[in-house]
């Protein structure tokens, strides 16, 4: 029996990579075929400073046509993972024009990590410096990079 539950929803454009990241954390294994998502969970068990906790993750669509139904995912939740794709410019400026305003709206004083997914596949380091020139309301509180072929950790990013 989990000591602490917490419930990390996972938020960007439809594929930035949200799905990915949360199979290869909670299953270690990367799909690699792209089925869009509608509303997934999933869960994982891990243990922090000798204590175990249950992560709920919350897979969420962010095409358009979803747009309506993706609050029905808010309530509760303890974490927001905001992400976006490094080989997708569209993605990262959805970030503070479409995710910021919905999450801050849904989920105020809801701590925010920024993702930038696909790593291995940057071909622009102007997506990069972008990024680091945002206004500073826009940043979160954690900004981590994730990639397939590096096989970044994801449990740092999600815990």
């Amino acid at each position: 029996m989990a000591d602490i539950r917490k419930k990390l929803v996972v938020v960007g454009d439809g594929a930035c990579g949200k799905t990915c990241l949360l199979i290869v954390f909670s299953k270690d294994e990367f799909p690699e075929v792209y089925v869009p998502t509608v509303f997934e969970t999933y869960v994982a068990d891990i243990e922090v400073d000798n204590k175990q906790v249950q992560l709920a993750l919350w897979d969420t669509a962010g095409q358009e046509d979803y747009d309506r139904l993706r609050p029905l995912s808010y309530p509760d939740t303890d974490v927001i993972l905001m992400c976006f794709s490094v080989d997708s410019p569209d993605s990262l400026e959805n970030i503070p024009e479409k995710w910021v305003p919905e999450v801050k709206h849904f989920c105020p004083n809801v701590p925010i990590i920024l993702v930038a997914n696909k790593k291995d596949l940057r071909n622009d380091e102007n997506v990069k410096n972008e990024l680091l020139h945002r206004p500073q309301a826009l940043l979160p509180r954690l900004y981590c990079v994730t990639s397939k072929t590096k096989r970044t950790n994801a449990l740092l990013f999600l815990i």
